[in-house]
């Protein structure tokens, strides 16, 4: 026998990605650091309950084991946007917790089954949802969040498993065994599912992070109109702003540059080969309106005709059709159409013909 118990071990080695995460990552550490701190108690609890079998040890051990699996699952849904309830949730846990602390007046047994079921419901529950697309993790990392969250099911399930491998061994040789598997289990076991856990909140946008990109969305449009505001507005005849109007039309229409999630006023004159206060000052004579409201209709109009001709989720429909933020495009979508977007599906046929702009 190890003169340390690798439950201890591991728990050492979770407390130094507590301590490297709020370093490494400050933004980002404080929203898995609830899971990994219960990881750290539950393993340390398995270590002191097999050197010193204490009866209180022994009774709050299925109630974390319990626990793991659940707060898993509430920290993968934070990244689907899930409505989970969270009493629905801690039933299972509240459950096995009475049939402990009641032991042995209730069913003695009833935990061997309790516990490895949540795991098992659990781990099916993520893999399942890993195939639809986590809506708040960051863009890139879209693949390899649902890489983690079938491999938190897949841990889940293998914890079901060696928890009725405990139960089986106590059966079969009176828990001869059983130090072993436990010892390697959460050695493994439980790192792993709390590396996963880690990873989809680094991936996660904090709830800031996406006002921030809003407000530099926001900023970035006021210094574009602000430096065409001080900038002296060129006398354009009717010609030429025809001209000008015919050319971002096509720019748009054909080439759909209104695509480019990071598209500005000045790539646009690049394209054109025209200076950006011509630009500027041509739109806004003939919309009325600035040219990032202007490019934002014509991302909706994209959106919308994805809408009544795709089956596309809304969120690939408003990343194709360049906007960053999903709240940007709710925003602007019911301030050009008076309704959200999943209204606009529902209320509109495939046949519907989505209006353009007229650049006459």
């Amino acid at each position: 026998m190890l003169s340390i118990p690798l439950p201890f071990v591991a728990a050492f080695l979770l407390f130094l990605v507590i301590v490297v995460l709020r370093l490494k990552a400050p933004n980002h550490w404080k929203k898995p650091i609830g899971f990994i701190f219960l990881c750290i108690i539950t393993m340390t609890v398995v270590g002191l309950r097999w050197t010193m079998d204490y009866p209180f040890l022994r009774a709050i051990q299925p109630i974390l084991g319990a626990c793991l699996p659940v707060t898993a699952w509430l920290s993968f849904s934070k990244a689907h946007r899930h409505s989970s309830s969270y009493f629905l949730h801690s039933l299972g846990p509240l459950i096995v917790a009475l049939c402990s602390l009641s032991y042995p007046y209730l069913w003695p047994n009833i935990i061997d089954y309790l516990v490895p079921l949540l795991s098992l419901f659990y781990g099916l529950s993520l893999i399942k949802s890993s195939f639809s697309p986590a809506e708040e993790v960051s863009l890139n990392q879209l693949t390899q969040v649902s890489i983690a969250e079938r491999a938190t099911g897949l841990l889940l399930i293998i914890s079901a498993l060696t928890d009725s491998a405990i139960s089986y061994d106590f059966f079969a040789s009176s828990g001869v065994h059983t130090h072993l598997i436990l010892s390697v289990s959460y050695l493994i076991l439980i790192p792993a599912i709390a590396s996963m856990v880690v990873f989809v909140s680094i991936c996660t946008p904090i709830q800031s992070g996406e006002v921030a990109t809003e407000q530099q969305e926001r900023q970035q449009n006021r210094k574009e109109q602000s430096e065409v505001a001080l900038q002296e507005i060129p006398s354009l005849n009717e010609d030429e702003t025809s001209r000008i109007l015919s050319q971002f039309e096509t720019l748009m229409t054909e080439q759909e540059v209104f695509k480019d999630a990071n598209l500005t006023l000045s790539k646009i004159a690049r394209k054109l080969v025209i200076p950006a206060r011509k630009i500027s000052a041509s739109v806004n004579h003939k919309h009325g309106e600035n040219i990032s409201k202007v490019i934002n209709t014509y991302r909706i109009n994209h959106a919308k005709d994805l809408l009544v001709s795709s089956d596309m989720p809304i969120t690939d429909i408003y990343l194709s059709s360049g906007f960053q933020t999903k709240s940007n495009f709710n925003r602007e979508f019911s301030r050009i159409t008076g309704q959200t977007p999943s209204d606009y599906r529902q209320t509109n046929s495939v046949n519907t013909k989505v209006p353009e702009i007229n650049p006459d």
